[in-house]
């Protein structure tokens, strides 16, 4: 394994982490809430998130990354109301499941290679990086709309409010 794809993977368990830790704050309902203005829910971003994975890192190096089953724009509907967190999960873990086994099995001797999405030749660190912008971006508005459904009930994924100075004394004592 190289340098980078350790880091790679370890950047991106952190994202799933943090969409995981959000996930555990929510009800089956809030998976499926809604603002006004038609944005996504946190089901359908989870949706396209593991249709986008299992498009892409399926076959990575041998077929493009846009794969002809993918129904791309299927993933922005919720056309299952009643999927609960538990089945959401599924979802989830099947598109990460397909992208770790794939980072798992590239070596330093694949980044160099060049793949294909959407027919547009990419190098693999290139498209790799590609996803490393993509992914967090869904996390970001998966854990934002945590954030605005728990209001003050929300526990914080990172040092909360207010207590950047304790939280650095801890650390600086080892704790």
């Amino acid at each position: 394994m190289s340098i980078y794809l350790d880091s790679l993977k370890t950047r991106l368990l952190s994202y799933k982490d943090l969409a995981e830790k959000t996930f555990a704050q929510l009800s089956d309902e809030q998976i499926h809430w809604q603002p006004a203005g038609e944005p996504n829910n946190i089901y359908i971003i989870v949706k396209h998130m593991s249709g986008n994975m299992l498009s892409r890192f399926t076959d990575f190096l041998t077929t493009d990354g846009e794969k002809p089953w993918r129904q791309r724009d299927a993933e922005f509907v919720d056309n299952e109301p009643q999927c609960t967190k538990t089945e959401m999960m599924e979802i989830w873990n099947k598109g990460w499941d397909c992208l770790m086994q794939t980072l798992d099995s590239l070596t330093e001797a694949d980044l160099g290679k060049t793949i294909h999405i959407r027919t547009e030749p990419l190098i693999v660190i290139d498209a790799l990086n590609r996803q490393l912008s993509h992914y967090p971006y869904h996390v970001g508005q998966i854990v934002y709309l945590g954030k605005v459904m728990k209001a003050d009930d929300w526990h914080s994924l990172s040092i909360p409010k207010g207590k950047t100075s304790e939280f650095n004394a801890q650390k600086a004592a080892g704790k």
